[in-house]
């Protein structure tokens, strides 16, 4: 079990974004090898999920996004990613529970939108997301839209 932090961007200090910014971009740039501008203006917005290890190590990762900002009509998560070494204990399922509680409190009776990729459409389907559209590629990987509420 992981301790969950949740804050805005002006919240965060240097040493707290410089670890998100390093997980992220190792997942999604190094390990998916997709080269891509993670820095894309939307952390501004957004509020920051956390999830720290025993050693206060950054091991998990959610972008939670109010209503206009990725999609005109829904609020948004995104960057849900937990770290290769940590990988295979729950952790994820841990993390979307967590991710959707706070979008709940952050952005009540608001719906969730968000990009999935393909593979994990069961994953996000669990959580009570349904494919609200045709697949497309991001960056190169198969993704779906998917919506909760």
């Amino acid at each position: 079990m992981l301790t969950y932090r949740c804050k805005a961007f002006n919240e965060l200090n240097l040493l707290q974004l410089y670890a998100i910014m390093a997980l992220r971009q190792e997942v999604f740039v190094v390990e998916q090898n997709c080269p891509y501008l993670d820095a894309d203006g939307k952390d501004l917005a957004a509020h920051h999920l956390v999830g720290y290890d025993d050693n206060g190590n950054t091991v998990a990762y959610a972008r939670l996004l109010p209503k206009g900002v990725s999609y005109e009509h829904h609020a948004s998560m995104g960057r849900i990613v937990t770290k290769p070494s940590v990988r295979g204990r729950g952790l994820g399922k841990e993390l979307m529970k967590n991710a959707l509680d706070w979008a709940d409190r952050l952005y009540p009776n608001e719906s969730i939108k968000i990009s999935a990729q393909t593979y994990l459409r069961k994953f996000y389907e669990d959580f009570g997301f349904v494919v609200s559209g045709e697949e497309y590629l991001e960056d190169g990987i198969p993704h779906l839209p998917m919506v909760r509420g």
